[in-house]
């Protein structure tokens, strides 16, 4: 959230005023008795606050109690507002956006750039893309000062804002490298009465594969606004991501998962509509404890109707995965009440069917292929 990535900004020097979180009426009101002329800005992992009716200056404390209280609480984009950032109010004279990010296309690093910022930068994108500057950066050299002065002109800060431009680029950027962001993004950087440059908003994405770097990043997530299944799988160390469908789906890999939220998508157009309800990869390692958790999570979401498990066995062969379902409905019991449509396919494949065809459990259908799985699963959540 921006009062996060602000908080981060100021550990590394970024110029920038972090302000004052609330998340009561009362909290705005004695936070702008502090701090005068105030902001008061919706925290949510989202854009377009502003023209959600999430931002509003206040110039009295009575005024932030006023917004406070129509802002919390309110819905951006699905997220509800549990707090507020209350910042100094500020004489902004000219508004410029920044960003560092990661280019995978071109296994490299971007910075976009432009001084025409603003709400409005994608607008500018649009109607005048030379506006708006996109400049390599090599990940083996980064931004040293040179770097920094390099973007500084080619994106056209004024000559009496530059060296401070250059200072705040290289802060961005150590904040970006440092932090194992994938994102840094300011929006405006803004320029200020007495030619002072701010960063008066700020977004960051932190890499979680690079968590374990990081003690201090677990405090940046949001689990009042997390879906309560997502919460449950990371708990369990699942990589699950919910959607907005009827078939759960289990696979062991991401790419395997990924074809067969094709394959069922694909298939539900013959069966009124359905689609995948997750993705969830349970890897390598397909234990009974594993597929429980997996099947415990999926069957939890009152959306799905039936759950097709996908597995192709490589390192873990098809005679444990069969025993993992197996074992995972001797687990839940009486929680497993929907059909499971299950296909095997690789390592040890006759052996994995054999041990599902004895268990002879009534929810389980074994198929053999693919696209069959993903058609009866389709058309179980159907019926």
């Amino acid at each position: 959230m921006e009062y996060q990535a602000k908080e981060l900004f100021a550990k590394h020097n970024v110029p920038v005023t972090t302000g004052i979180v609330a998340t009561t009426p009362e909290e705005a009101r004695q936070a702008a008795e502090k701090l005068g002329v105030v902001v008061v800005k919706a925290q949510v992992k989202a854009g377009g606050r502003g023209k959600a009716g999430g931002v509003k200056l206040a110039k009295t404390p009575d005024e932030a109690y006023e917004h406070a209280q129509q802002i919390l609480g309110m819905q951006i984009k699905d997220l509800t507002v549990h707090r507020v950032l209350i910042a100094p109010g500020a004489t902004i004279e000219e508004e410029y956006y920044f960003s560092f990010l990661l280019d995978r296309s071109n296994r490299r690093y971007l910075c976009i750039a432009s001084v025409e910022g603003g709400v409005e930068i994608e607008e500018v994108a649009k109607t005048n893309p030379d506006a708006v500057k996109q400049i390599p950066i090599d990940p083996r050299t980064g931004v040293d000062e040179d770097m920094a002065r390099r973007i500084a002109t080619e994106t056209g800060f004024p000559a009496e804002l530059h060296d401070q431009a250059v200072q705040t680029i290289q802060a961005l950027w150590n904040t970006f490298i440092d932090e194992d962001a994938t994102l840094v993004e300011v929006n405006p950087l803004a320029r200020l009465a007495g030619d002072k440059l701010e960063a008066l908003d700020g977004k960051m994405t932190l890499d979680d594969n690079a968590a374990f770097r990081h003690d201090d990043h677990g405090e940046y997530e949001d689990a009042q606004s997390a879906d309560p299944l997502e919460a449950k799988a990371k708990a369990k160390n699942l990589n699950y991501v919910k959607l907005d469908g009827q078939v759960g789906i289990i696979g062991n890999g991401a790419g395997l998962v990924m074809s067969t939220l094709d394959v069922v998508a694909y298939a539900g157009e013959a069966h009124a509509g359905v689609k995948p309800a997750n993705f969830l990869d349970i890897g390598g390692g397909a234990s009974a404890q594993v597929m429980a958790d997996g099947l415990d999570v999926i069957l939890g979401d009152g959306q799905v109707k039936s759950v097709f498990v996908n597995v192709f066995g490589g390192i873990t062969s098809c005679d444990a995965v069969a025993n993992g379902i197996k074992g995972a409905l001797e687990m839940l019991g009486d929680n497993a009440t929907k059909p499971i449509v299950v296909r095997l396919d690789g390592n040890n494949v006759e052996e994995g069917r054999r041990i599902l065809t004895e268990l002879g459990h009534p929810l389980v259908t074994l198929e053999q292929t693919m696209d069959g799985a993903a058609d009866k699963a389709a058309e179980l959540a159907n019926s």
